[in-house]
């Protein structure tokens, strides 16, 4: 049975090329997401431990989210700039240990820098713009930073910037550097140029060095640091030293960690992020592979009807049915290790192409070199053969039931009648619990985890019910379809619409496997346009300010940058706005404090009770939502609790204040849950700053003023001054980044998909040589056999289209409930132009697909396709 199944394979080759190519993208899916997962997370390792070499211990303050900083901790130095138990006479102790052969202490910061053509360097990842202090040593340079060009920054008025950031801004050695840390533009001249293997920085990051004390001045107080790290001496104990420097620390406030236990965090934190990027993408190939599975068993199911007599022959010669079935898997596993092992291959690139496709995006990943581990083959080989075993064992239980006696004329004929009944009312069990499931979902409110995991099965039932119910479906949609086909292409369009409804099973299978990745593009698309839309409208509900400034490191703005924006010529109103925390009868809110006069002008607020004008100090007004929660009315007074919040300077300390109700509004995303005036929320915030400013500019003077607020509010690389196209692009760039991806995740099914079209017009046209040939005898011509192929492939394309497009509607309108409490505006939108798209993209797939089936019945030979079995 083994020489027999190579025979079949050897002997069928050409027509199991497509299912071999199903096989190979799925697989190369598989293994270039294993070997980039692996690569990825090799090559953070490597930087992050090039980053610690020679670290024996890291001694590190502790964080408001770690501990409270204990009385230990000196009080901030003016500035308000904040303080740590690390210090110089701490180092110094650590330096005198036993063991330790030199110590680093660190400062860590951000700073944004302007590029030589004004504009912020990476101004929307901040948390990218790392800057720390240049540590020369005794031949004046830092071991951690070697020197490309130039010095290291020696005064409070020079900085060196890293190669890739420099190029990046287009600096040189001598220029004069505009950078931010927390406020106004400072200027420093660039006096060096380093080179860094820090993973941040390779990441896509910025680095900028000062010298120590400066470090200081901008980011702690002087004398202080945020890290100091221990070299130890040759032959030293990390973990016995770094217990020495725990001994030396106060009780709170830092702690002591060594080398080898740093690095084994940072491996799992590396490992863990690596693993949830790896799962995302495995996910999506096993779409591929799924949509796979049909071109698999549709290829056998028809390989087996055309060989139905050798199998008939087989059996009266001796072999038992589980031998045939035998022999089919066995044919598959050939197939599917050989295209297995070419998938893993090509995996190999795909893995190589994966890190600058994902950089393209924003996602900075550092370089390293390919890594293959040994799970990867095994894991690609193992799917890739597993699948299609499992996919050619009901064809090969089909090859078994064929009886010794069967003859070559059975090729071809539809299924028995009972066995699609069975599947028709199966079928329509799966379709309608998954839609009664659906449609249980709409009602719901929130996407708690429950909620998702229902929507998850209830979204796999209408799915795969809707597989099983296709041949059934089949019929009237391609009825419908070829009447069109008839009327415009006339006998051609007729023959096609027959062909196609010859084989109900293998007409709804090629289909499926289009329908699959149409219904996922089609939800993505309808779910993703909806929140889009809902998003846009929410970043501009109720704003009628032509600007907004912001911070773009979420430090905020200075209490008079508002008053400085006002005076500007062309400005009618500037309004400030700070968010606090509220508490009125146990009821917890976010307060908006603004100017009530500058804010009528810069925001549409529908009061349902008093206005805006009777806002002030003491006043406040509040939505209707916040109302009916706390049980609030207008003129009520109250006792409010206002406080800075959780790990604040004033947390725990009441900040009691008689407020009284002066209006009730209808909620709106610009105003929150409660209105008042900054005077009253300012003291209330934990770093009594705004958190932007609401510009409106007088008729006709908008255009000009975006670079006339940068100056006057000292043209910081950190500030943002935003339009409300801008405010709608920033708010929902992401999700079309995320979509995007997606799309082109998902697009590899889609091309599967086209292959199983290819795969079965190709066999159909071997299936019906004879056919064909007296088609040609009767006097259609050969452009009428290539048309006839060609309609045939548009019609079942058209119809996986219509079926994937319709379901992927579905789901996207029943999980959108979801959404309702995160997202109060969304509602289900469809984007028509798309869907149009998507139907005219079914249209071209069926057209291209039919490319080579169609040409191949054209040139058959009339004579010898009449005389074919």
């Amino acid at each position: 049975m083994l020489r027999t199944a190579l025979r079949n394979v050897l002997a069928h080759k050409a027509r199991l090329i497509m299912t071999a190519l199903a096989v190979l993208l799925g697989v190369a899916f598989v293994s270039g997401t294993l070997v980039f997962g692996d690569t990825t997370a090799s090559a953070f390792r490597n930087a992050s431990a090039v980053s610690l070499k020679d670290v024996a211990v890291s001694v590190q303050a502790q964080t408001s989210d770690q501990a409270q900083i204990s009385d230990d901790v000196p009080a901030a130095a003016g500035g308000g700039r904040p303080a740590t138990v690390l210090d110089t006479a701490l180092a110094n102790k650590i330096r005198a240990l036993p063991g330790a052969a030199s110590v680093r202490p660190t400062v860590n910061g951000e700073a944004t820098l302007a590029g030589k053509d004004g504009r912020p360097v990476n101004a929307d990842s901040t948390w990218q713009n790392l800057a720390t202090n240049y540590l020369p040593g005794k031949d004046g340079r830092d071991s951690r930073f070697p020197l490309k060009k130039g010095r290291g920054p020696a005064s409070s008025g020079e900085l060196a910037l890293d190669a890739k950031t420099a190029q990046k801004a287009g600096y040189r050695i001598g220029d004069t550097v505009r950078f931010a840390t927390d406020g106004p533009a400072l200027t420093k001249k660039l006096v060096g140029v380093v080179t860094t293997d820090d993973p941040r920085v390779t990441a896509g990051g910025t680095l900028t060095l000062f010298d120590t004390t400066t470090a200081q001045k901008l980011f702690l107080t002087p004398g202080h640091f945020h890290e100091i790290t221990v070299v130890a001496q040759p032959g030293t104990d990390d973990r016995a030293l770094t217990a020495q420097v725990q001994a030396l620390l106060p009780a709170e406030g830092a702690h002591a960690i060594s080398g080898p236990d740093l690095a084994g965090r940072q491996s799992r934190q590396i490992a863990e992020n690596t693993t949830r990027l790896t799962k995302t993408l495995l996910a999506f190939a096993g779409v591929a592979l799924f949509v796979g599975v049909f071109i698999i068993a549709n290829t056998f199911t028809m390989l087996i009807a055309q060989r139905s007599r050798e199998i008939a022959l087989m059996r009266a010669v001796g072999a038992s049915r589980r031998q045939v079935v035998r022999s089919v898997l066995i044919e598959a596993a050939l197939v599917g290790l050989t295209a297995s092992a070419a998938g893993f291959a090509l995996g190999l690139g795909i893995a190589t192409a994966l890190r600058p496709l994902l950089n393209t995006s924003g996602a900075e990943l550092p370089d390293g070199p390919l890594v293959i581990s040994p799970t990867a083959p095994l894991a690609s080989l193992t799917v890739g053969v597993v699948v299609t075993v499992l996919a050619a064992w009901l064809p090969s239980r089909k090859a078994a039931k064929i009886a010794p006696v069967a003859v070559l004329s059975s090729a071809g004929l539809a299924p028995p009648t009972r066995m699609l009944r069975v599947r028709h009312v199966l079928g329509t069990l799966l379709t309608g619990l998954g839609v009664a499931v659906m449609l249980y979902v709409s009602t719901l409110k929130t996407s708690a985890e429950s909620n998702l995991l229902i929507a998850v099965l209830g979204s796999a039932l209408t799915l795969c019910g809707m597989i099983v119910l296709a041949p059934l479906l089949s019929r009237p949609l391609i009825t419908l379809a070829g009447k069109v086909t008839t009327r415009f292409f006339g006998v051609s369009g007729k023959l096609a619409k027959e062909n196609a409804l010859r084989n109900p099973r293998r007409t709804a299978a090629t289909a499926s496997a289009l329908m699959i990745g149409l219904t996922l593009i089609t939800g993505l698309t309808v779910g993703g346009y909806s929140t889009q839309r809902a998003m846009d409208e929410e970043a501009t509900q109720g704003l009628a300010a032509d600007y907004k400034v912001t911070n773009s490191s979420f430090r905020g703005l200075d209490t008079t940058a508002a008053d400085k924006i006002a005076k500007l010529p062309g400005v009618a109103e500037a309004a400030p706005v700070a968010f606090g925390n509220l508490d009125i009868r146990g009821v917890f809110a976010t307060m908006t404090g603004t100017d009530p006069k500058a804010f009528g002008k810069a925001v549409e607020l529908n009061f349902q009770s008093g206005s805006l004008r009777e806002v002030g100090p003491g006043r406040i007004a509040v939505s209707d939502e916040f109302a009916q929660q706390a049980g609030l009315h207008a003129g009520d007074t109250i006792d409010a609790d206002m406080n800075a919040g959780e790990g604040t300077a004033t947390e725990g300390k009441a900040n009691k204040k008689k407020l009284t109700v002066v209006g009730v509004y209808t909620k709106s995303r610009a105003a929150y849950d409660a209105l008042g005036t900054v005077t009253d929320v300012l003291p209330a915030t934990s770093a009594h700053k705004l958190d932007n400013v609401l510009v409106k500019a007088e008729p006709g003077k908008a255009a000009g003023l975006e670079p006339k607020i940068r100056q006057v509010l000292g043209s910081s690389p950190l500030l943002k001054v935003q339009n409300q196209e801008q405010i709608i692009q920033a708010g929902s760039g992401s999700l079309t980044t995320v979509l995007n991806m997606m799309y082109g995740l998902l697009a590899m099914a889609v091309v599967i998909a086209v292959l199983g079209v290819v795969n079965t017009l190709a066999m159909s046209v071997f299936e019906r040589t004879r056919e064909i040939g007296m088609l040609r005898a009767v006097g259609l011509d050969r452009a009428g056999i290539k048309q006839m192929v060609r309609l045939e492939s548009v019609v079942i394309s058209l119809f996986g289209a219509v079926l994937g497009i319709g379901t992927g509607i579905f789901l996207a309108w029943a999980g959108g409930s979801l959404m309702t409490t995160s997202m109060p505006m969304y509602e289900t939108v469809l984007p028509w132009a798309k869907l149009g798209l998507f139907l005219a993209l079914a249209l071209l797939i069926g057209m291209l697909a039919a490319i080579w089936p169609a040409r191949r019945a054209a040139r058959l030979n009339m004579l010898r396709a009449i005389q074919a079995h």
